[in-house]
């Protein structure tokens, strides 16, 4: 009758020995030797007819192994689940014990596994926890800024002679020159569209009084300044990490020019942009941006307090892990095996991302929380209508049924949305665990403290 025992060989860490009888394995294997003969098609022989002998000599030693593994699995399984073992991965054999395996010599066999335990642990008291909760300033300028994109964006752009100020815009071809302004052979060739405040302030009058035709031969870091300059050196294909990129050549020519008639702010404007939603008057309009922007601006602030949970979370959260089993675990996956230093060089990050996958795991689990396939479907259908341009689509019509339907059948799809709602769900449920102090800030310095902590994590 076989046996299974368990000894500890390290933190969190054990070694399981599988001890098989012959009786455990020798009746299924001879079992299947007879099945296998009955089915066997070998060239000479009738079906059915093929001498045991011949049959145990070209199949027994796979069938023989397969019986002896599947009944190793068994117990291993069975063991496992009646000790309620929560285990990392699956249990890492040691190769050796495969080998004495013999066809014509069955015996009582003795198998090692390693295995690494789940460790219990306490999430942190996240009521406890400094958290803060900037509350960006929502200022005029910032509502003016909106309303004038606003009218540009849905204003009119008519034709004109020539350039005569700044809000002009150019239709124009970037041409990649030497320093003489000759032709660089294969060089960039590129059209653009800029407006003439774009370029930099002392560059901007050499533009008035140009039409059509005209152009101007230019180095990059002359006619731009630094953010506008950044953004051409990307469009134009060149690295925008590459100090030389700012001292390439180009001639640039007007192909076109145009001046944006801004929109006038009248009712038939905000119904356009906030159909049936009571925007009549400018004050109307003005308020409605003003809480568009604020509900902007609060949205970057829960994701910072997400940032902040997670910190929490994982900076304060003591977790041991099985090291041992997992080093060996890292080591085995993947086609060919990790060299020791391969190991240690990615054991960091590995465990850094274990820690959160158990502590996630903790929250799901303690909190019951669910993702439904309604809740799917309404993220499929959500995704949909962000793939339109956020147009106002009616979500009853058959084409939109049609598709979350065959998104709900494409497995990865599903997995991957799942996923993503699960990770949504659990912050949520640790932002209300939080009672984070509110903070005012302007929008500037929110941003430059969100890009350096990024620029901190990378």
């Amino acid at each position: 009758m076989a046996t299974v025992t368990k000894e500890n060989i390290g933190l969190l860490h054990e070694k399981l020995t599988v001890k098989l009888e012959k009786t455990d394995y020798l009746p299924s294997f001879e079992k299947a030797l007879k099945e296998y003969s009955k089915k066997a098609n070998i060239p000479g022989f009738r079906k059915g007819m093929v001498p045991s002998g011949l049959i145990k000599k070209m199949y027994g030693p796979s069938l023989f192994t397969d019986e002896v593994l599947k009944s190793v699995d068994r117990e291993l399984i069975g063991y496992l689940q009646n000790d309620k073992l929560d285990i990392f991965a699956q249990p890492l054999p040691l190769e050796s014990d495969f080998r004495q395996l013999d066809v014509n010599n069955p015996a009582d066999y003795t198998f090692h596994f390693e295995i690494g335990m789940k460790p219990e642990f306490q999430l942190p008291d996240l009521a406890k926890a400094k958290t803060t909760r900037y509350v960006v300033t929502v200022t005029d300028e910032m509502v003016e800024n909106e309303i004038t994109r606003l009218q540009n964006r849905y204003g009119n752009m008519k034709d004109e002679e020539t350039v005569t100020t700044e809000d002009n815009v150019l239709n124009v071809l970037f041409t990649e020159t030497d320093a003489s302004g000759n032709e660089v052979e294969a060089g960039i060739k590129k059209d653009n569209s800029i407006l003439v405040k774009y370029f930099a302030e002392n560059f901007r009058k050499n533009w008035m009084g140009k039409k059509t035709g005209d152009s101007e031969n230019v180095q990059l870091k002359n006619a731009f300044d630094e953010k506008e300059r950044e953004w051409i050196i990307g469009d134009l294909g060149l690295n925008k990490e590459d100090a030389s990129s700012a001292e390439r050549y180009f001639k640039i020519e007007i192909t076109k020019v145009g001046l944006m008639e801004k929109r006038e702010l009248n009712e038939e404007f905000f119904n356009q942009l906030y159909p049936n939603q009571e925007v009549k008057t400018e004050e109307d309009f003005r308020n409605k941006i003003k809480e568009e922007i604020q509900a902007y601006w609060n949205g970057q602030a829960t994701n910072q307090i997400h940032d902040q949970v997670f910190h929490q979370l994982v900076d304060h959260t003591e977790i041991k892990f099985p090291e041992g089993f997992l080093k060996k675990w890292v080591k085995s996956q993947g086609e060919t095996p990790k060299s020791d230093e391969e190991v240690e060089a990615e054991f960091p990050k590995f465990i850094s991302q274990l820690k959160w996958t158990l502590i996630s795991d903790k929250i799901v689990q303690d909190n019951a929380i669910q993702v439904s396939p309604d809740e799917i479907r309404s993220f499929a259908k959500q995704q949909l209508f962000s793939y339109m341009g956020g147009a106002n689509l009616s979500d009853d019509q058959p084409w939109v049924a049609d598709y979350v339907e065959k998104m709900m059948k494409d497995r990865k799809y599903v997995e991957d949305a799942y996923s993503r709602l699960q990770t949504q769900k659990i912050f949520e449920w640790a932002a209300t665990q939080v009672k984070p102090a509110d903070k005012d800030i302007t929008a500037d310095d929110f941003t430059k403290m969100v890009e350096e902590h990024q620029h901190h994590h990378h």
